[in-house]
């Protein structure tokens, strides 16, 4: 899948906002990714899992994914490689893992993230999967937002689109300098972090 194709299906499934934002990290935006939208349609997040997962090493034993934004492709990425699929959830501020998973020692593992824009929800997620014994060796996301330094994870990092997104502290916003009011479309409560 090419990176005009994910945005032609971005626009498609109005995954692409446009507007007056306020993004988790606090600042202002003009424009928004609402993968959600994307990922509601299934034969889209199917086709898009198995464009991410093609572009991961061949031997990996398990997915992981950040909760919430990471869970749909996540799955949809270990599904495309028929392999098991674990999350993260948030616990007293951390992440951890829940419900049962227990990560395998030594299992070859990559974290994948619908939107990355800091890499936040990933680093949390790798950290979780390593203090658990897992080992690292890629990084996904739909979307890279990250601008022109991408986040170090330590491994590699592979996205389907990058995108630059414009974005502002609320003092320097010209959006706001011309009284429009920013919307919190995210998934997160302000200062936790997004990916």
């Amino acid at each position: 899948m090419q990176p005009e194709q994910v945005m032609e299906r971005l626009r498609a499934t109005e995954a692409l906002l446009e507007g007056h934002f306020q993004l988790s990290s606090g600042r202002h935006s003009d424009r928004y990714v609402q993968c959600a939208r994307l990922l509601a349609v299934t034969p889209v997040a199917a086709e898009v899992g198995a464009a991410l997962a093609a572009r991961l090493p061949a031997d990996l034993d398990l997915i992981v994914s950040p909760a919430m934004g990471g869970l749909i492709i996540g799955h949809e990425v270990a599904r495309a490689r028929r392999l098991p699929f674990y999350f993260t959830e948030r616990e007293a501020g951390a992440m951890v893992f829940r419900r049962g998973f227990a990560v395998p020692p030594g299992a070859r593992c990559a974290v994948v993230e619908d939107v990355v824009t800091s890499g936040g929800s990933l680093l949390e997620a790798a950290a979780a999967l390593r203090a658990a014994g897992g080992v690292l060796v890629a990084a996904a996301a739909i979307v890279d937002r990250s601008g022109t330094a991408p986040p170090d994870f330590g491994v590699p990092f592979v996205s389907l689109l990058r995108l630059e997104v414009k974005n502002w502290e609320p003092a320097d916003c010209p959006l706001c300098a011309a009284g429009s009011t920013a919307i919190k479309p995210g998934s997160r409560h302000l200062g936790q972090g997004k990916g």
